[in-house]
C-alpha cells in the first residue's frame, strides 16, 4: 500500500492532467533532451539522512514524441541524523556525519499530452544511489531498486519548457546490520528547463499548429491562429489577424487588402459606416458621416464661413448672410426690404424717426435740457421731468462707447458760490436718476459737474436770458466715438 507521500504525488499528477491545454507545435521524430535542473530530497523516516537540496541533470532520447529513455544524475551533499551509517541503528548520543551521494537513474519516459503547451508525464525505471560517508571508517555502499515518478513541462518555445518532476526511489537496507529490511520510499523533487535538440516540427503552414491538429491546413503566411490552426480575424474585416495592418477596424467599415479602413471623402467616417458618401471636402460631419448645420441656413458647417447666422436670414454659397438694401438687417429677416441706402433702421429693417435731442446729439455733440425741474432751492427732481430724462437715457444707452459729462448751469439770482454748489447737487441728482433708471449705463464713463453761473448763454438781465441759462447739458467729452458713430448711422436721407 502506498505511503502518504505517494498519494499525495499521486493527486498532483491527475490534478495537473486534467487541466486544460493549449495546442503548439511539438518537436517530432527521434530528438535529444537535455534537462539541468535542482531540487530537493524527503528521506523515508528509516533512512539516516536529513532532508537536503540537489542539483543534477537528464538525458533523454525521444523515439518519438510519445516515449523515449531518459537518464538521470543527481548528486546530493548529504548529512546523517546519527552515525555514520545510511540506516537509522537505534543508537542515541552519536553525532551526524556528513556524505556525499550519487544517484543514478534510468527510466523509460512517456508523455501524455505531447501537443500541449502543459503536458504531464510518467516516468519509471531503475536507479543506483551511492552512498561515500566522510568518516573515513565507513566503507561505501550502493544501494538499488526501482523508481517511478511523474512530472509535467510547459512549453515557452517550440525547444524549451519549464519541467517539474517528483520521483520516488525505492530501495532497502542488508539486514543484518540494518535492524530492518523493509523497502523504503525517498522522494527527489526537481524543477528545471529542458531543452530540445534534434527533431523536427511537422508544421506545414508553418502556424505553429501541427497538421494532425490543424484543421486549417493552408493559413496563410504570417496569419495569427486559434488552438485549431484556423485564423483569427479579431475585427470581422476579412483580413487575418497578423496580416491586418490595421486591426480594431469598426463593424461595417470597409477596408484595403491590408485590412485598413477607406474613406473616400476624407470626412473621418469610414467607407461602408458614412451614410453620406459623398460630403465635400472640409465640411463638418456627424457619426454617420452627414453634414452638420448647426446654423440651418443650409450651408454645412465647415463650408460655412459665418457660423451662428440668425435663424431665417439667407446666406450665400459661404453661409454668409445677405443685405440687399445695407440697412444692416439681414435678407429674409428683413420686413421691410428696400429701405433708402443709407437710412437708419430698427431691428426689423424697416426705417425709423430720428428724435430732435439725437439730432442735437449728433450735430452739436451735447444734449441741452431745459425742461427739467427741481423742487425750490434744493436738487431733488419732481416727477413731472421723468418723462423728459427717460427720453435723454434712452437715446444715451443706443451709444455705449460715449463718455458723457452731466453739466449743471444756474442763472445769476444767488451768490455764486450758492448757485456753484446747488448746480453741481442737481447735475449729480441728474446723473444717479440716469443710472439708477438704465442699468445699461456704464457708468465708468459718466461724470457729473456744476458750472453754476459761470457759462451763461444769455444775460441774465432779463427773464428770458435767465430761463436760458437755467440748464442741464449732456456733454460727449470723447466726440471722435460720435464722429464714427455719426459715419456708421446716418440720418435718414430727405428725398
Amino acid at each position: 500500500m502506498l505511503r502518504t507521500k505517494n498519494l499525495a504525488l499521486l493527486w498532483i499528477f491527475v490534478a495537473t492532467s486534467i487541466l486544460p491545454s493549449v495546442a503548439m507545435a511539438q518537436i517530432e521524430g527521434f530528438h535529444v533532451t537535455v534537462t539541468p535542473y535542482g531540487g530537493w530530497t524527503i528521506w523515508d523516516s528509516k533512512t539516516n539522512f536529513w532532508d537536503k537540496p540537489m542539483i543534477g541533470g537528464r538525458l533523454g532520447l525521444m523515439f518519438s514524441k510519445y516515449i523515449g529513455v531518459e537518464g538521470d544524475y543527481a548528486y546530493i551533499l548529504a548529512e546523517t541524523q546519527e552515525g555514520p551509517t545510511p540506516y537509522s541503528t537505534g543508537a542515541t548520543g552519536l553525532g551526524s556525519v556528513d556524505a556525499k551521494l550519487h544517484h543514478l537513474g534510468a527510466d523509460v519516459h512517456f508523455n501524455i499530452l505531447p501537443n500541449s503547451v502543459f503536458n504531464p508525464y510518467v516516468v519509471g525505471g531503475y536507479h543506483w544511489l551511492k552512498f561515500e560517508s566522510d568518516e573515513p571508517t565507513q566503507p561505501k555502499e550502493t544501494f538499488t531498486g526501482p523508481e517511478f515518478g511523474a512530472g509535467f513541462t510547459i512549453r515557452v518555445a517550440p525547444r524549451v519548457s519549464l519541467r517539474a518532476e517528483g520521483k520516488d526511489i525505492l530501495f532497502s537496507f542488508d539486514s543484518p546490520p540494518a535492524p530492518d529490511n523493509s523497502s523504503t520510499n525517498n522522494f527527489l523533487l526537481s524543477g528545471g528547463i529542458e531543452f530540445a535538440i534534434g527533431g523536427h516540427e511537422k508544421d506545414t503552414d508553418k502556424d505553429g499548429v501541427p497538421d494532425k491538429k490543424d484543421d486549417c491546413p493552408e493559413t496563410p503566411a504570417g496569419a495569427r491562429v486559434d488552438s485549431r490552426g484556423c485564423p483569427i480575424d479579431g475585427d470581422q474585416d476579412g483580413v487575418y489577424d497578423g496580416i491586418d495592418q490595421c486591426p480594431g477596424t469598426p463593424a461595417g467599415a470597409t477596408v484595403n487588402a491590408a485590412g485598413c479602413p477607406q474613406d473616400a471623402d476624407g470626412d473621418g467616417v469610414y467607407d461602408g459606416i458614412d451614410k453620406c458618401a459623398d460630403t465635400p471636402s472640409g465640411v463638418k460631419v456627424d457619426v454617420a458621416g452627414c453634414p452638420l448645420d448647426e446654423d440651418k441656413d443650409g450651408v454645412p458647417d465647415g463650408a460655412d464661413q459665418c457660423p451662428n447666422t440668425p435663424a431665417g436670414a439667407t446666406v450665400d454659397a459661404s453661409g454668409c448672410p445677405t443685405d440687399s438694401d445695407k440697412d444692416g438687417v439681414f435678407d429674409g429677416i428683413d420686413q421691410c426690404p428696400n429701405t433708402p441706402a443709407s437710412a437708419r433702421v430698427d431691428k426689423d429693417g424697416c426705417p425709423i424717426e430720428v428724435s430732435e435731442k439725437e439730432i442735437e446729439l449728433l450735430d452739436t455733440g451735447k444734449i441741452t435740457v431745459r425742461n427739467i425741474h427741481f423742487e425750490t432751492a434744493k436738487w431733488a427732481i419732481l416727477p413731472e421731468s421723468y418723462p423728459v430724462l427717460d427720453e435723454i437715457g434712452n437715446i444715451l444707452i443706443q451709444w455705449p462707447e460715449l463718455k458723457i459729462e452731466v453739466g449743471g448751469h444756474a442763472d445769476a439770482r444767488g451768490s455764486a458760490k450758492y448757485n456753484l454748489d446747488l448746480s453741481e447737487k442737481r447735475a449729480n441728482a441728474v446723473l444717479q436718476y440716469l443710472l439708477g433708471k438704465f442699468p445699461q449705463i456704464n457708468a465708468a464713463q459718466y461724470t457729473a459737474k456744476g458750472y453754476g453761473e459761470s457759462l451763461p448763454v444769455a444775460p441774465n438781465t432779463t427773464a428770458e436770458g435767465m430761463a436760458l441759462n437755467r440748464r442741464v447739458e449732456f456733454k460727449v467729452l470723447n466726440t471722435e466715438v460720435l464722429k464714427k458713430e455719426y459715419e456708421r448711422r446716418k440720418m435718414l436721407e430727405k428725398h
